[in-house]
């Protein structure tokens, strides 16, 4: 990671190494302002997280974010930019089935025909902008299709309950680079991506840097971290969760603190599970929707094949079952006994907790900012938690909050 000289004062210091906070450091050096990324683990990325297992060679499956799409627009300018689009690997068609009754079926098996087709008309004249998921997809797709199947879909892409999810935030439509990969991810996994941003120019990256304080001191900022050090900046950016940021900023910016803090937070289980593949007599699958299991949702690696191993991330709703009841949900929904599991990483993801009111809020989150910056604290706010949870998403956000700062 390229280090330039340290100063007194930073130009500019963004809090969390995730794709939004090192997205935020590369529009932010781009426009000429290098950027200091404060991260408190010991890896860049977030919840761009591959991860390998011990003893399995080059094996890797991914913890958090799998997928990248040619809709990414910001991204993709990105990879071009850092030199990686060249090395973007397809991702093998695969189909979703679903876990129900403690059996796989098909997506097809819970559909009802007669009740979407009488439905969705009704979906062209309903507002998104002004619904929650459940009211707008129930009315416009059927009850019963929603509850059966929609409904559990879309816990499976947020990871949580998405009845009270903004409509408007679960798909956003984006315009494709039809040159590019429809759906890829990267040779060794999508961690290739974030490692690469903390290597630019103009951005340094400081690991094991949690931030314990956030104040206003002589027309800059001072930030504390747990070490007992300090830095200070004259503009600075908060790539972290909500309640991360809420805290941050209650001395800072009490009006931002209190919009962010009407955002709730969802705590997930990630069970990453290997197998030879010889024990493993599932057909190739892109992963499963669980209607009613103990899991949310299960993502396979299958779309990157290996020779010798397969592998799996479970998503658990946080602290609800211990590893070897995990264990056996995942082994029970993929046909293959515990005993045969080559190798086994748990890891822990935060995600955003929107709510149908989700706009209202971000819209004085946004005013607050505003008025931080016009009185000559330049302050942004960047993550997972405003457009949605996609990877674009982080980086439209870091992407316009870095341009309302640095553009003029």
């Amino acid at each position: 990671m390229n280090q330039p000289a340290s100063s007194d004062l930073h130009p500019h210091l963004v809090i969390g190494g995730g794709i939004s906070g090192l997205g935020a450091a590369f529009f932010a050096s781009r426009a000429g302002t290098p950027t200091l990324v404060l991260e408190q683990q010991s890896r860049v990325g977030g919840c761009m997280n591959t991860q390998g297992f011990d003893g399995l060679g080059d094996f890797w499956v991914e913890a958090g974010s799998h997928s990248c799409f040619n809709s990414y627009g910001h991204l993709l300018e990105i990879l071009e930019r850092i030199g990686l689009l060249s090395k973007i690997q397809a991702k093998a068609k695969a189909s979703y089935r679903l876990w129900r009754g403690g059996q796989r079926a098909s997506i097809l098996s819970a559909l009802h025909p007669l009740e979407l087709l009488t439905s969705l008309p009704r979906l062209f004249k309903l507002n998104k902008e002004k619904l929650s998921v459940y009211e707008y997809y129930g009315r416009g797709l059927g009850r019963k299709n929603y509850s059966d199947l929609f409904g559990p879909a879309f816990r499976s892409v947020i990871c949580q309950t998405a009845d009270d999810y903004p409509a408007s935030a679960l798909f956003r439509k984006k315009p494709r680079r039809k040159e590019i990969l429809r759906s890829f991810t990267m040779p060794g996994g999508l961690a290739e991506i974030p490692r690469a941003l903390a290597a630019q120019d103009g951005i340094e990256v400081r690991l094991e840097s949690a931030v314990v304080g956030v104040t206003l001191e002589e027309g800059a900022y001072r930030v504390e971290l747990d070490s007992g050090a300090s830095l200070r900046a004259q503009a600075l950016t908060l790539a972290v969760p909500p309640d991360v940021a809420t805290r941050l900023l209650q001395g800072v910016s009490p009006a931002a603190a209190a919009a962010i803090g009407m955002i709730g937070v969802a705590e997930i289980d990630s069970l990453l599970l290997a197998f030879d593949k010889k024990d493993l007599k599932l057909p190739a699958i892109a992963g499963l929707i669980s209607v009613d299991g103990p899991f949310l949702s299960a993502v396979s690696r299958d779309f990157l094949e290996h020779p010798q191993y397969r592998g799996f991330a479970f998503h658990f709703p946080g602290g609800r079952l211990d590893t070897e009841r995990q264990i056996e949900a995942a082994c029970q929904a993929l046909d293959v006994a515990p005993s045969q599991v080559a190798a086994v990483r748990q890891e822990h993801n935060r995600l955003p907790s929107l709510r149908k009111s989700h706009g209202d809020w971000m819209a004085r989150l946004n005013q607050a900012l505003q008025a931080t910056t016009a009185a000559g604290h330049p302050l942004a706010v960047t993550g997972n938690w405003f457009l949605g949870v996609s990877i674009e998403d982080c980086v439209t956000r870091s992407h316009d909050e870095m341009t309302r700062l640095f553009a003029g």
